[in-house]
C-alpha cells in the first residue's frame, strides 16, 4: 500500500505544483492578464478530463498486465518532453485573442507530462482495489488532494519566494523523473498482485450493474458547479486585486480542501449544518456580486468562506451518491467532465458571449437549483414548493444584479483582457463626465462641455505627478512622449504641436472606445501614433526612440502585470529614453504598495526616484488621487525637483530584493 500512496501523493503534488509554475512562466508573454490563468485552468482540466478518459478506456479495454505495459511505456515516453520550460517563440504573438496561442504554448511545454500525472489518481486507486481487493480505495483520492493543497499552498510561501521561475520548472521536471520512477514501481507491484491473463478472463463478470444515465449526468452537474464558481470567484480576486500565484491558488486550495474532506470520511460532510450554511453564503456573497466596495480582508474572507460551503454542499452530495468500485473510473471521469464544463464556460465560453461577467449569477443559481434537485424525494410537498419559490426569487434577485451590471451604462464590453463600461454621470455647473472603467476601477475620464473637454483629470491632471512631468519638459522645441496604456487617451491632451505621442495599448477595445466615446486623441494638437500590442514587447523590439518622457500605466483594474515592472523591463524603457528623458511609473493602488518595487529597480540602475503623492481636494472634480514615481539620472532629477511641488525623494526599502523576469513577490508589497 505504502508503494501506491506514496505514487498518488507525488503525482498529485506534481500536478498541481506545475500550475502555477508554468502560469507565472508564460503570463508576461501575454499582457499579464488575469484571464491567463482562467485559460490555464481550463486547459489542466481539459487534460484531467483526457487522462480520466484514458484511465477509464483503458480499465474497460485492457487486461490488468496489459494496462501496466501500456501506461509503463507512456511513462519512459513522457521523459522526452522534459524539462518543462516553455518556449520565448510564443512572446507577442495573437494579442488580439491570446486564448488559442496560451493553450498551444501550454500543450508543448507541459501537455504530456501533466496528462500522464492525471490520470495516476484513479488509476492507482482501480490498480489498488484490484491488487488488495479493497472496496475502500476512494482514501486514495483524499490522499491525492491533500498533496495538490500541499503543493499550492507551498508554491506562494516556499517557492517563488525563493527560486526564479525557470529553476522552478528545472526542479520540477527532476521531481517528475521521480515520479516516473515510482509509478513504475507500483505498476510492477500491481503486475506481480494480479492473476494471470488466462486466470482472469476465466473468472465471472463482476454484477454490479452500471450507473443509470440520470444518476451520471447529476454527478456531472454537481462538479460543473463547483467549477464554475471555483473560476468565477477566482477571477473576480484576480481581476481587482492581481494575477498573482497567491491570489490563485487560494481559491483552488479551498477547492481542493473540499475534495479532502468530503473524500477521506463521509462525516466531515455534515449535511444539514452545510444545507442550513447554503442559504447563509448565498446572502452573504450577495455584497460581492452586488458589486459593493468592501476592505481587501473582509472581500477575501467572504469569497472564500462562501465557496468553502459551496464546494462543500457540492462535493459532499457527490460521495454521498458515489458508487461501486467496480465503476470507479467511470465517477471520475464524470467528474472531470463536469469540471472541464465549468471550465470551458467560465474560461471560453463567457467571454465570447457574455459583455459582462454574469458567470458567477449563473453558478450561484445553478448551486441552488442542484440542491433542490438533490434533495427532491427528500422533501415533501410543501417543502418542495418552497423551495421553488425560494429559488424563483433568488434568480429574479440575480437577473436584477445582472441587469445592473450593464444598466446606466454607456458601452458595455468584453473579451480576453476584462469587462470594459463607459458611463455618464453630470455635474451641476460642469456637465456630463464620462468615464471608462476596466472592472471597478476608473481608467479615465472626461468632461464633454467644450470649455472642459480639453483638461486632463483623474490621475493625469496638471497636478498629478504626470502632468507635472509633462509640462516641465524644457523649451519649445518638439517633444517626443511615450505611453503604455491608453485608458480614455487623457495624457493626449498635453500634445502640443509638432510633438508625437506613441501610445502602447493591449487591448483593441480600449482603443476603439478612445476614439469613438472621447475626444482627447482627436483634439490633441500632437501627432498621435496608436502601436497596439504588449507595451513592454513593442518596446523590446522597437529601435531606439529617445523619448523626452516615458509613462508607464497600463495595468488592468487594480491588477497589476508584473513583467512591466521587473529590472528587465526598467531596462527596456530605459534603452528608449534620451540620456535626460524621465520614466513616468503610475504606482496608484488599492492593494499593493509597489513604490518599493520601482525604488529598488531604479536604484540598481544608477537613477533617482522622486515620488508624486496627490490627495486633491474634496471638491476637486478634475483630480483624483494619484501616485506617480518619476525615475531620472540624479542631476535632471534635482531640475524635476525644483520645478514640481509636493514632490519627494523615494529611497529604496532595505532589504528589499528587486524584481526580474524570474522572480516577483507581492506578498511582501501587500498593504
Amino acid at each position: 500500500m505504502l508503494s501506491f500512496a506514496v505514487t498518488v501523493f507525488l503525482s498529485a503534488f506534481l500536478l498541481f505544483q506545475i500550475q502555477p509554475i508554468v502560469a507565472k512562466m508564460i503570463l508576461p508573454w501575454f499582457g499579464g492578464s488575469s484571464s491567463v490563468w482562467s485559460i490555464c485552468l481550463v486547459f489542466f482540466q481539459a487534460e484531467l478530463l483526457l487522462g480520466y478518459l484514458y484511465v477509464h478506456l483503458l480499465h474497460e479495454s485492457l487486461s490488468p498486465r496489459r494496462q501496466n505495459l501500456v501506461h509503463g511505456a507512456l511513462l519512459l515516453l513522457s521523459l522526452a518532453t522534459l524539462p518543462v520550460i516553455a518556449s520565448p517563440a510564443a512572446q507577442g504573438s495573437g494579442f488580439e485573442n491570446p486564448t488559442w496561442n496560451v493553450l498551444i504554448v501550454l500543450a508543448a511545454t507541459v501537455g504530456m507530462p501533466y496528462l500522464l500525472l492525471s490520470t495516476t489518481g484513479p488509476l492507482m486507486q482501480a490498480w489498488y482495489a484490484r491488487s488488495f481487493n479493497s472496496l475502500m480505495p476512494y482514501r486514495l483520492y483524499a490522499l491525492s488532494n491533500l498533496a495538490s493543497m500541499v503543493a499550492l499552498l507551498s508554491y506562494p510561501v516556499l517557492v517563488e519566494p525563493y527560486f526564479p521561475v525557470r529553476y522552478q520548472g528545472l526542479i520540477w521536471s527532476v521531481g517528475y523523473a521521480l515520479f516516473v520512477v515510482a509509478c513504475l514501481g507500483s505498476a510492477w507491484q500491481s503486475w506481480q498482485g494480479v492473476a494471470s491473463e488466462r486466470e482472469r478472463t476465466a473468472s465471472p463478470p463482476e454484477s454490479t450493474p452500471r450507473p443509470p444515465w440520470r444518476e451520471c449526468l447529476l454527478w456531472v452537474g454537481l462538479a460543473m458547479t463547483a467549477s464554475i464558481l471555483l473560476l468565477a470567484i477566482t477571477r473576480h480576486l484576480t481581476q481587482d486585486v492581481a494575477p498573482v500565484p497567491f491570489l490563485w491558488v487560494l481559491p483552488l486550495s479551498i477547492y481542493l480542501l473540499s475534495f479532502i474532506l468530503c473524500f477521506d470520511a463521509p462525516r466531515y460532510y455534515y449535511r444539514p449544518g452545510f444545507l442550513c450554511a447554503l442559504p447563509v453564503a448565498f446572502v452573504a456573497l450577495d455584497q460581492v456580486v452586488d458589486n459593493r466596495g468592501m476592505s481587501v480582508p473582509a472581500l477575501v474572507a467572504l469569497l472564500s468562506v462562501s465557496l468553502f460551503v459551496f464546494c462543500m454542499v457540492c462535493h459532499g452530495e457527490l460521495v454521498r451518491r458515489r458508487p461501486p468500485v467496480r465503476h470507479l473510473t467511470l465517477f471520475y471521469l464524470m467528474l472531470s467532465i463536469g469540471g472541464a464544463l465549468g471550465g470551458s464556460f467560465v474560461g471560453l465560453l463567457a467571454p465570447a458571449l457574455f459583455n459582462a461577467y454574469f458567470e458567477l449569477p449563473i453558478g450561484l443559481f445553478l448551486c441552488g437549483a442542484l440542491v433542490i434537485i438533490v434533495l427532491w424525494r427528500e422533501l415533501k410537498p410543501m417543502w418542495r414548493w418552497l423551495a421553488l419559490l425560494a429559488l424563483l426569487a433568488y434568480g429574479i434577485r440575480l437577473g436584477g444584479i445582472s441587469v445592473d451590471y450593464v444598466a446606466d451604462y454607456r458601452r458595455v464590453l468584453r473579451n480576453f483582457y476584462g469587462q470594459l463600461r463607459v458611463s455618464d454621470v453630470t455635474y451641476e455647473g460642469l456637465g456630463v463626465r464620462r468615464a471608462i472603467y476596466h472592472g471597478r476601477i476608473n481608467h479615465g475620464e472626461q468632461f464633454l462641455a467644450v470649455e472642459h473637454r480639453r483638461r486632463p483629470t483623474a490621475y493625469y491632471c496638471e497636478l498629478s505627478g504626470i502632468g507635472q512631468a509633462i509640462r516641465s519638459l524644457a523649451g519649445e522645441q518638439p517633444r517626443k512622449i511615450g505611453i503604455l496604456g491608453l485608458g480614455a487617451g487623457t495624457l493626449a491632451t498635453y500634445g502640443r504641436r509638432g510633438d508625437e505621442m506613441r501610445i502602447y495599448e493591449i487591448n483593441e477595445q480600449v482603443l476603439d472606445l478612445a476614439r469613438e466615446d472621447f475626444t482627447y486623441l482627436a483634439d490633441s494638437a500632437a501627432r498621435i501614433v496608436p502601436v497596439l500590442g504588449d507595451g513592454r514587447l513593442m518596446l523590446e523590439r522597437e529601435p531606439a526612440q529617445n523619448y523626452d518622457l516615458l509613462a508607464i500605466d497600463a495595468f488592468s483594474g487594480d491588477s497589476i502585470p508584473t513583467h512591466l515592472l521587473t529590472l528587465e523591463a526598467m531596462q527596456a524603457y530605459l534603452r528608449q529614453l534620451k540620456d535626460d528623458g524621465v520614466l513616468a511609473i503610475h504606482v496608484t493602488n488599492r492593494y499593493l504598495d509597489l513604490r518599493p518595487v520601482v525604488a529598488g529597480a531604479a536604484a540598481q540602475l544608477g537613477r533617482t526616484a522622486l515620488i508624486v503623492d496627490l490627495d486633491p481636494d474634496d471638491g476637486d472634480r478634475f483630480c483624483r488621487h494619484s501616485v506617480w514615481v518619476l525615475l531620472a539620472q540624479p542631476e535632471r532629477a534635482a531640475q524635476l525637483a525644483k520645478a514640481m511641488t509636493k514632490v519627494e525623494p523615494l529611497l529604496p526599502r532595505p532589504g528589499f530584493k528587486v524584481w526580474t523576469d524570474d522572480f516577483s513577490n507581492l506578498l511582501n508589497i501587500l498593504k
